[in-house]
């Protein structure tokens, strides 16, 4: 009795299994940009708002953690922003590296909920680029942003979410 025919199945079945892990993260990157889900904005530079919607004013909330081992303490002036939406809003993040070493902070943002990300333009923001701090060293960043005038209207608040990395030995590796 051959366990060829059987062997072969199984192979494909595997092959199959991988192809489909491999694309699996461009595929969810797709979903979330068709349905807006997930939060992640967009990290490119917005273009400058056209027109302000006076009758309206939407709360724009932060919170930042460092990911487990990230020395770094970053958080905004204000907890929180009411916004008109279309108006430019200016926010700033004090950072500072608690350890001892030269080190590279990222923050990655995300928006709450999931659905309001693509209504929120950053023309300036320390999340564009990877933030070299001396050790101890304490910087302040600002958020420059605006909120669309087309977010949907049962969306009265949104919170802007940064998570913060240490990529210093990253880059170290890379060089």
């Amino acid at each position: 009795m051959s366990h060829a025919p059987l062997l072969k199945r199984l192979v494909l079945i595997c092959l199959g299994m991988f192809a489909f892990a491999f694309a699996l993260v461009p595929l969810y990157d797709v979903f979330c940009d068709v349905t807006g889900l997930n939060g992640k904005p967009s990290l490119e530079q917005a273009k400058q708002s056209t027109s302000i919607n006076e009758a309206r004013e939407v709360d724009v909330s932060f919170t930042t953690h460092a990911q487990s081992g990230a020395p770094f303490t970053v958080q905004s002036a204000e907890y929180s922003v009411a916004v008109k939406p279309g108006a430019m809003r200016e926010v700033v993040f004090k950072a500072k590296n608690l350890s001892n070493e030269d080190k590279v902070m990222q923050a990655v943002p995300s928006v709450s909920p999931g659905k309001a990300a693509k209504y929120l333009h950053k023309m300036a923001c320390f999340c564009f680029d990877q933030q070299p701090l001396k050790a101890g060293e304490e910087v302040e960043f600002k958020l420059l942003f605006y909120v669309d005038t087309e977010l949907p209207d049962d969306v009265e608040e949104l919170t802007l979410s940064y998570t913060v990395f240490d990529i210093s030995s990253q880059l170290v590796a890379s060089n």
